[in-house]
């Protein structure tokens, strides 16, 4: 069983998962909510552990992304979104989840090439995912002792509905992860296996790790 959280206005997308799920026999629990709200964070660790009976895997991955061509150009609002939406909300759902996840769980992070090497335009962002490389290093070292992996997935680029709603200049959408080594952006469905690796018992020896998805960019 699988508990999704997302944003109220993304009902329909939900509902399409949903959807899938029926059709394959398996059971979707959708939990939405804000994740910049910490009383909300803390309730959906809570409601998914009561409603799947437990939590072994934790995938975070929401993300908020504008790109600006300025530092000048980031509002105090923007800025503090991007804080929330990426930081805020891994620290309370992972500090949450931490208190109850048993022996052999696992917790996933979405970090991004920009961990490492920064757009110019997307110095918020890159701060935020710069940030969950370490938060996630740090936190599989507290989290050791429990028998708790914690891992990250770096992608980029990669078509999401980041890059089509302001997260790239509209100018620059057709070139978009063209100057990867193989040619093109990735497509979100390519990064599964990431995770699914991750989540897997059998990587029981790998944690405080982040893989790379970059399309052959030569940077990890």
């Amino acid at each position: 069983m699988v508990a999704i959280n997302y944003h109220p206005k993304e009902q329909a997308d939900a509902d399409d998962l949903r959807a899938v799920f029926d059709r394959d026999g398996l059971a979707l629990v959708q939990l939405p909510g804000d994740l910049t709200d910490a009383a909300f964070c803390r309730k959906l660790i809570d409601e998914a552990e009561a409603q799947i009976g437990g939590l072994d895997i934790l995938v975070i991955n929401a993300g908020y992304q504008q790109a600006r061509k300025s530092i000048a150009d980031i509002t105090d609002e923007q800025f503090d979104r991007t804080m929330k939406t990426n930081i805020y909300a891994m620290f309370w759902l992972s500090k949450r989840a931490a208190e109850t996840m048993p022996k052999g769980g696992t917790i996933i992070n979405t970090a991004s090439v920009n961990s490492f090497n920064p757009v110019a335009e997307l110095l918020d962002y890159a701060t935020t995912k710069g940030a969950i490389e370490i938060f996630t290093k740090g936190l599989a070292k507290q989290l050791a002792e429990k028998g708790i992996r914690v891992n990250a997935v770096a992608p980029g680029p990669v078509w999401t509905p980041l890059q089509v709603s302001g997260g790239q200049f509209q100018e620059k959408l057709p070139e978009f992860g063209q100057d990867t080594a193989l040619g093109r952006a990735g497509q979100p469905a390519e990064l599964a296996g990431l995770y699914v690796t991750l989540a897997e018992q059998g990587n029981s020896f790998t944690t405080g790790s982040v893989f790379g998805a970059n399309g052959g960019t030569g940077v990890s």
